[in-house]
């Protein structure tokens, strides 16, 4: 990307972070914390994705990455529930993951059906490159935040993933029905 471009693509996500902060601030600084919580998620992320593009990985590739720091030679269907994303989504940004040498498939001598991914030496050391970017990324989205409010604020975060795991429980799954409905 040359640079006129990067600082144009720089302005419009700067426009785009004050836009949103001007919203929740004047229009509707009482609207729902769902709201709220997916827009500071979008300014996050834009924020991660600038620095990464330096890099030239792609966010898309940086969820796969964490995921395989943490357990190497997961299948693409277990990749893929980890992400939260579908596995055609999984398949396409592996094949480009395997083309930028970051992760092999290989298949276990146990079970040839599945097919496991894993890191290799160049995926496994974008780690030291990547992991500092997005702890800069909380790092100035956290500064002026007390340590009593951040604490706060993560308690509160997990109670509510909890009421939502809680309910999610007790409903029955759309998504299963659908499933069932395409086998038939």
């Amino acid at each position: 990307m040359r640079a006129t471009n990067r600082i144009q693509a720089k302005r419009i996500a700067d426009d785009d972070t004050q836009r949103i902060l001007r919203h929740w601030r004047d229009a509707v600084p009482d609207d729902r914390m769902a709201h709220l919580v997916k827009d500071a998620t979008r300014a996050l992320v834009k924020a991660l994705q600038r620095r990464l593009a330096v890099h030239d990985v792609s966010f898309g590739h940086w969820t796969f990455l964490r995921i395989l720091w943490e357990t190497d030679g997961l299948t693409q269907r277990d990749l893929s529930r980890e992400a939260g994303v579908r596995e055609p989504t999984t398949f396409a940004a592996l094949k480009a993951m395997e083309a930028r040498a970051y992760i092999v498939r290989r298949q276990r001598p146990s079970n040839r059906r599945k097919v496991h991914i894993f890191l290799t030496a160049r995926g496994r050391a974008l780690k030291r490159k990547l992991v500092p970017l997005a702890e800069d990324v909380n790092r100035v989205a956290a500064s002026g935040v007390s340590a009593a409010a951040a604490a706060a604020t993560r308690r509160t975060l997990l109670t509510m993933l909890e009421n939502l795991a809680r309910e999610e429980s007790k409903v029955p799954h759309a998504s299963s029905d659908e499933g069932k409905r395409r086998r038939l």
